[in-house]
């Protein structure tokens, strides 16, 4: 059993590491963390003794075999719940992020795997993400950013990187969901913005919100 702090730490790690692909700096994951490196180094070392990570001072740390069983155990949990919240409570994509980071870290695993039975063993949650298996798999989606399709290709929105709540608010406000045809129309060279067609409308995005968009192109 691993306490809550322990889980969080795991998974931040487990989500740098993916973007770093080698060990990742104490300050980075005090920065993911929102606290100061001197409590990063502390919890590093308890992980370390619980062969969680692998931890040498100034060179990073890596989780362990056993620490990604656990950080895919927790973010298969999350991203359950959020599926949960939006498709059975109705709750809105913008809004199950903070609940789900209290449920994720419910201990049952046979809670959990009724919930998935439940929900129809769903594979991505409601910001387009992959749920890992029940064994840590987690499945591979193909996808590309808006940013990098070219005038006048097209892909279905499929997923968003900033899953934050002011983001997901920014596109309910533009009218951009997941499941829509978006078509480029155009890009401008001075700020690499871009003009885009929506279900026969067509909308002005920055390069910020392109970059934070992926599809399956068509």
């Amino acid at each position: 059993m691993f306490s809550q702090a322990e889980e969080n730490y795991i998974k931040a790690i487990y989500a740098l590491d993916t973007k770093t692909k080698k060990g990742v700096s104490t300050n980075l994951i005090a920065e993911k963390m929102q606290t100061k490196a001197s409590s990063v180094t502390d919890m590093l070392q308890k992980l370390s003794d619980k062969r969680l990570v692998i931890y040498k001072k100034y060179q990073g740390a890596q989780l362990s075999t056993k620490g990604k069983k656990i950080a895919a155990s927790v973010i298969r949990k999350h991203r359950l719940w959020e599926t949960f919240l939006v498709n059975k409570l109705n709750f809105s994509w913008d809004e199950v992020h903070d609940v789900a980071e209290q449920l994720e870290h419910i201990k049952s695993e046979s809670l959990i795997d009724k919930l998935d039975d439940f929900l129809g063993y769903p594979t991505v949650d409601p910001h387009g993400d992959s749920i890992p298996d029940k064994n840590g798999n987690l499945p591979s989606i193909e996808k590309v950013a808006l940013v990098d399709l070219q005038i006048d290709e097209s892909g279905i929105c499929i997923a968003v990187q900033d899953s934050s709540s002011e983001f997901l608010r920014f596109l309910d406000k533009k009218g951009i969901a997941l499941g829509q045809k978006i078509t480029v129309i155009s890009k401008e060279q001075f700020d690499n913005s871009l003009i885009i067609k929506i279900e026969n409308k067509e909308l002005s995005i920055s390069h910020k919100v392109a970059h934070n968009l992926y599809l399956k192109t068509t």
